[in-house]
């Protein structure tokens, strides 16, 4: 993956400043590339469900802020369509991250498959969204 210059990625996390559920909950651009993201989060008590684990929507968050950054921070106007996630693990370390990976970029829809894990690459969710493209 190339990433994009430190230019980018400011002028990515200032736009992206104004999806305030995401970064208010914690969530920060790591990197970006065409059709790339990866974004993470220090978790927090807040994070945590009654029985301590991390909850379901902190990853989905995490995850729908990755394929928003991934879709947008060159052109805006790409919004989910539809996403499918599946939990699969507890992170190990404090801090979660989701990577997107671009399965299909048509005209109008695309097609990501984002990973969340914890520092130690342990499989925390899978998560595979499509996107409409507006014209």
């Amino acid at each position: 993956m190339e990433y994009y210059d430190n230019d980018k990625l400011e002028a990515a996390k200032s736009f992206f400043e104004n999806d305030r559920f995401a970064t208010e909950n914690g969530a920060v651009i790591d990197a970006i590339g065409k059709n790339y993201a990866r974004v993470s989060l220090e978790l927090q008590p807040k994070h945590r469900n009654a029985v301590g684990g991390v909850m379901g929507g902190g990853y989905f968050t995490l995850a729908d802020f990755a394929f928003a950054v991934a879709t947008n921070h060159e052109q805006s106007g790409t919004v989910s369509l539809t996403s499918d996630i599946s939990f699969l693990g507890t992170p190990k370390t404090g801090r979660i991250i989701a990577e997107t990976e671009l399965i299909k970029n048509g005209r109008t829809v695309c097609c990501y498959n984002i990973s969340v894990t914890d520092e130690l690459g342990t499989p925390l969710a899978a998560v595979k969204t499509v996107g409409y493209r507006k014209a």
